[in-house]
């Protein structure tokens, strides 16, 4: 009976490890040197593949820890996202100080020419959920933590200088309107629905940011291409105690670059990931994105006598009325290890300032000077959540903190507050430590806004009429495309009739393009808009530098495609500082000169709107394949519509065709490398009015 059972037992155990060896062959057929697996107590585990059972068929045991152990920390692993910006990217990096700021600061990051400052950046949308897409409509979060020798300082803003609302108050409101709608769940990542426009209908402060957020902006090509802003005004302080306001710009050294809203659209769909992939594969190869770290200083003097109040975070400073001093730069050098553990917990906060820089009485910033605090605690479920390493100084601190949730350090000594004299090295207060600046104000208390915050439309104005035509264009057209979701008729009456004060051209093309007979009428203004000098500065396409640094250039190819021609557009494309792919039907193409190449995408899942600029090289026979291909014709047809360059011989002649692409400056032979470069440094604007009609 014993040797019965005994066999009984050995061939369940025998299959076992049948199966437990071609796990272990597969892992060594995989190659390299693997660390044992263990638990988070260390102990070895021997099975990841099989849980403890009562028999070959019974049931799972208890006592199971590594089962255990592991399904519970699964069951764990995600955290509250952030209620806005959840959807995010970032990379480590350092600042570099070009110009010494001595003379209005003591802060030493801003002072100490050469020196590198090691920081980590977050970019993000604002809108959407952490499982959204990268390219909608809406606001690009631009936030920087500096670990300085004095201190964490966080400069936390947006690619846009404005935001919607004055005072911190409104915000979650601001928020509630623009997320989805509680009673469907949708929109996601999208401003174009009622509540949305309810709100801002009856927000006539928030006009300016609107004209901002329909523009072309509010849809970058790409992260390494947006600008940065502080928003506010903040203080530096110099070593008398004396103050100068300042706001805080960054510049990307590629410049500026859109999308085209189709464009945005269609990449949503092709790829959700595409500015964090494009982030991502800018780092690893090695062509850091950079931007410089721009100024504006102003005395109080000097922003006493400002058309409007640089307080309100409705308004900029247009740069012909205080010019930028560049002072520094910013290099992102290093993807994160690990995605969660930097990326998602890191955590910003405007109230991290160092000596040397003290915050303005702006009603929103002080706001955030709360929010942001409480709103870690909330997501990161301690107050200790200084301690996670990208959030820890890397400076030497120490305080009389201790305990709470999550407590990773160790304070040793018997005093844990201060003044004490039982403890040598216990830490106390310096007077080299932060001091703020001796504000004065006119001590009433009381729910009140300034007279100086009542200029609601005067920016709003300027910035629309500082764009150059396609962008006006794109403005109206985005307003019109946002205001026809709106299913209230007098929500989209009401935000007309506020664009009558921005601009009446501006109401009516908008009014014409939601089918309005007549304009609606302008609500009541509490200042009239003043007109301003047009600010170039406010411009995207204006800004936009002649240069395919950090681009991508896509070449179709087809078996037989003339290799002389491929080399030579990729070398040109390459020494103009974009990046190449081939893109072709199958991974494997073997061109005209026998040799047999890997492509960088498939056709059918590589579109052409994820690169700036194509080149089609396809012998006879392929052109006419590929002129029956729904995918091909759909590479040249998009390309042309997304008013971009595009290079071809005489065989891709029936692909293009069949793809309506026109003629222009901007359809080029591929025989002509050079031609090709300069037109695919540009959009074709002068193609867009051919090709839809916009408001």
């Amino acid at each position: 009976m014993a040797a019965r059972k005994s066999a009984t037992r050995s061939a369940p155990a025998a299959r076992t490890a049948d199966l437990r060896g071609q796990g272990d062959e597969l892992h060594q057929q995989a190659g390299g040197t693997h660390p044992p697996l263990t638990t988070n107590q260390g102990i070895p585990v021997s099975d990841n593949q099989n849980s403890l059972r009562a028999g070959p068929r019974g049931p799972t045991l208890l006592e199971d820890f590594v089962l255990r152990e592991k399904i519970m920390h699964f069951d764990h692993e995600r955290i509250p996202e952030r209620i806005v910006h959840a959807r995010g990217t970032g990379a480590h990096g350092y600042f570099e100080l070009t110009k010494s700021l001595s003379r209005y600061t003591t802060a030493k990051i801003l002072t100490e020419v050469g020196e590198k400052t090691p920081l980590f950046t977050r970019f993000s949308t604002v809108a959407g959920g952490a499982g959204s897409v990268d390219t909608p409509r809406d606001v690009r979060g631009f936030a920087v933590k500096f670990y300085t020798k004095e201190g964490n300082w966080d400069l936390v803003g947006n690619n846009i200088p404005v935001f919607f609302i004055q005072d911190a108050i409104k915000f979650p409101d601001l928020i509630h309107a623009v997320k989805m709608e509680p009673d469907r769940g949708f929109p996601q990542a999208a401003s174009a629905h009622d509540t949305f426009w309810d709100y801002i209908s009856l927000t006539p402060e928030a006009t300016h940011m609107i004209m901002w957020a329909m523009s072309d902006r509010a849809i970058p090509r790409s992260l390494r291409m947006i600008e940065g802003f502080g928003i506010h005004s903040f203080r530096l302080l110099n070593a008398k105690g004396e103050s100068t306001f300042v706001k805080f710009h960054w510049r990307p050294k590629l410049g500026l670059q859109s999308t085209v809203w189709d464009e945005a659209v269609k990449l949503a769909g092709a790829d959700p990931d595409f500015q964090r992939r494009d982030l991502f594969e800018a780092i690893t190869a090695g062509n850091f994105p950079e931007w410089e770290l721009g100024v504006q200083l102003f005395t109080e003097q000097e922003a006493e006598a400002f058309p409007f109040d640089h307080l309100d975070p409705t308004k900029l400073i247009p740069e012909e009325l205080v010019p930028l001093q560049i002072v520094g730069r910013m290099v992102l050098d290093r993807w994160p290890d690990n995605f969660f553990a930097e990326t998602e917990q890191v955590a910003y906060c405007p109230a991290n300032i160092v000596p040397g820089i003290d915050f303005s009485n702006d009603p929103l910033l002080q706001g955030r000077l709360f929010s942001y605090l409480d709103t870690q605690l909330s997501r990161l479920g301690s107050a200790n959540f200084h301690q996670i390493p990208v959030n820890a100084p890397k400076c030497p601190f120490a305080n009389n903190q201790r305990d709470g949730h999550m407590q990773t350090q160790i304070p040793k000594g018997r005093v844990a507050y201060e003044p004490s004299s039982l403890q040598d090295d216990s830490p106390r207060e310096t007077p080299t430590g932060f001091r703020s600046h001796a504000t004065a104000d006119d001590g009433v208390k009381g729910r009140v806004r300034a007279e100086s915050f009542a200029d609601h439309y005067t920016q709003a104005r300027l910035f629309y009429r500082s764009q150059s035509k396609p962008e006006q264009a794109h403005m109206a057209s985005a307003l019109v495309f946002e205001l026809s979701k709106v299913e209230t008729p007098h929500v989209r009456e009401a935000v007309v009739g506020q664009l009558r004060h921005v601009d009446g051209d501006l109401a009516q093309r908008v009014a014409d393009g939601l089918g309005m007979d007549g304009l609606p009428p302008a609500p009541p203004a509490a200042v009239e808009a003043q007109d301003m000098p047009p600010s170039p500065a406010l411009q995207l396409i204006g800004k936009m530098k002649d240069t395919l640094k950090g681009r991508t250039v896509g070449i179709l190819v087809h078996d037989g495609s003339d290799a002389a021609t491929v080399k030579a557009l990729q070398k040109a494309a390459t020494a103009a500082g974009a990046s190449c792919k081939l893109v072709a039907p199958k991974l494997g193409v073997q061109l005209s000169d026998g040799k047999r190449l890997a492509a960088d995408g498939q056709l059918a899942g590589t579109p052409s709107f994820v690169f700036d600029a194509v080149a089609v090289i396809l012998d006879a026979e392929a052109g006419k394949r590929l002129a029956k291909d729904a995918a091909a014709i759909d590479f040249v047809s998009n390309a042309w519509a997304h008013l971009k360059a595009i290079a071809s011989d005489a065989g891709a002649q029936p692909l293009l065709k069949a793809g309506n692409v026109g003629k222009d400056a901007g359809i080029v032979d591929a025989a002509d490398a050079k031609a090709f470069i300069t037109a695919a440094k540009t959009r074709q604007w002068a193609r867009e009015p051919k090709l839809r009609m916009l408001a």
